[in-house]
């Protein structure tokens, strides 16, 4: 319609065929001859639902994101990565140091602090590379190795409580008291 043109009675028939529910109603009730133009009443919408729009989100708020407890790394790197995308932070620097910031202390954050990291494609290699090695280390834990087979043919040793009642008994003869 932008293209082509079109009267304000054609968008308002097209705005009345796209609107539901309460928004539909507050169309309906406004006063006849209260809008005059389209761009009017654009306005007056935007006024009606501004409550509703989402907060424009500033690229500082990177800081805000914080690994929760119990989030592996790779959670909290996916998440930390996918707000950056949203947020849009320029400075390299600041994304750097929002993710070392939002990390919980472990061996991994000890070593990002250890070695100095320049830019978040860096510590994304070095954040999966640790991956990788940890999930090798707790796969060999899982791992039981093979139980060893016992030998079938090999005299069970005698315990110590048998071997005593034997000598007890050995050489002396069963004597029953005579009364």
């Amino acid at each position: 319609m932008i293209l082509t043109g079109g009267s304000d009675v054609v968008y308002y028939k097209l705005l009345m065929s796209m609107l539901a529910g309460v928004t539909l109603e507050w169309f309906v009730i406004l006063p006849d001859g209260h809008v005059t133009t389209f761009d009017q009443f654009t306005t007056l919408f935007r006024e009606q639902y501004l409550v509703n729009r989402a907060p424009t989100r500033l690229s500082y708020d990177v800081f805000d994101i914080k690994q929760y407890q119990g989030e592996s790394l790779k959670e909290f790197l996916n998440r930390f990565r996918i707000q950056v995308v949203r947020l849009k932070p320029t400075d390299e620097a600041m994304k750097v140091h929002a993710f070392v910031k939002g990390m919980l202390s472990g061996p991994f954050s000890e070593s990002l602090l250890r070695f100095y990291l320049k830019t978040f494609t860096e510590i994304r290699h070095r954040a999966l590379a640790h991956i990788t090695a940890d999930d090798r280390v707790t796969e060999k834990h899982v791992l039981v190795g093979p139980i060893r087979p016992r030998a079938t043919d090999r005299p069970q040793p005698m315990r110590v409580h048998e071997m005593t009642t034997e000598k007890k008994g050995a050489g002396k003869p069963n004597m029953v008291p005579i009364t």
